[in-house]
């Protein structure tokens, strides 16, 4: 196996590790900006989720995976190390600037931008973009807003006092975000390893082992915590009470399963901050304009560093 596939498989588990550290958190945005739970208790209990979410997908939900291995048809194997690191540093580039400014960027769209940029730097003799796979991977994408403002108004109609203790609902909620955020993109860049062992010649690992190895890293990275994200989400993009941060949980949490289910890479992201808007109250549309800002920035901007970074690795 060559230097080129070792670092590709490094850059993969860095990826996984910075989503844990940048995304994870966003699933206890809503519950500790209510103050169902504090910051660090939320932190804890999102990296125990994320790394059951992540364990059993493989079980449960294979075709989320199987969508992102066919995004790309490598055809040499040497040059498609090379792009797949370019796409992977853009990945990690981008999400640590993001974090900077506490914005919830979506990895899902910095993952598919990326792997396009390298790519299109390879050439269609070298590469070969999917439209079926984009297609699926587009819709689960674009399906995340509009349901999750719908599903969170629809729960927070639902739940209008109705529910009991609802900061104690909350905290289940939140879990159940958290393991599904385990489930989506555990998925999602577990089938990147499975790519690395690919274009090394060398015998697969079991689904089972490069899950718990996701999951686990995904884990650790979740620990850091996110404050900065958590913050905007929770705290600054809608007011909310616990019953309505409970509708956001749940609105999030439905979309989630929804595109799980029919094997649809959404996005973790906008599910959330989607529910948020549709669940809370007051909206701050200049908080949401910097997010929305940073999400239309993720497709050309890791898209084109992943190209020109494809390049200059190429000579």
């Amino acid at each position: 196996m060559t230097i080129t596939v070792h670092l590709a498989r490094l850059l993969v588990l860095a990826v996984i590790f910075v989503n844990g550290w940048t995304d994870a958190p966003g699933a206890i945005a809503t519950a500790v900006g209510s103050g169902a739970l504090s910051f660090r208790r939320g932190v804890w209990m999102a990296a125990a989720c994320n790394f059951l979410g992540a364990a059993v997908a493989c079980l449960c939900f294979p075709a989320v995976a199987d969508t992102i291995g066919e995004l790309v048809a490598f055809t040499r194997p040497e040059q498609a190390a090379t792009a797949l690191n370019a796409a992977l540093l853009s990945i990690v580039l981008w999400a640590v600037a993001a974090w900077r400014f506490g914005l919830p960027t979506s990895e899902s769209h910095a993952l598919l931008a990326g792997l396009s940029g390298g790519a299109l730097a390879l050439g269609a003799g070298a590469a070969q973009l999917s439209p079926g796979a984009w297609l699926r991977a587009l819709a689960g994408l674009a399906l995340s807003l509009p349901a999750g403002v719908a599903a969170g108004r629809l729960f927070r109609q639902a739940l209008r006092e109705r529910v009991r203790r609802p900061a104690a609902w909350q905290r289940g909620a939140a879990a159940l975000t958290a393991l599904l955020h385990g489930v989506q993109d555990g998925q999602k860049f577990m089938a990147l390893l499975l790519l690395t062992d690919g274009l090394g010649g060398t015998v697969p690992a079991s689904r089972l082992s490069l899950a718990l190895l996701t999951a686990l890293v995904m884990a650790l990275g979740t620990a850091l915590g996110g404050k900065p994200i958590v913050e905007k989400m929770g705290s600054e993009l809608a007011s909310l009470s616990p019953a309505e941060g409970l509708a956001a949980d749940l609105g999030a949490g439905a979309v989630l399963i929804v595109c799980s289910a029919l094997g649809l890479p959404a996005s973790t992201t906008h599910a959330k901050v989607a529910a948020i808007c549709g669940a809370g109250r007051g909206t701050d549309r200049r908080v949401m304009g910097q997010m929305a800002g940073a999400w239309v920035l993720t497709f050309p901007a890791c898209g084109g560093l992943a190209f020109a970074l494809t390049r200059l690795m190429m000579g």
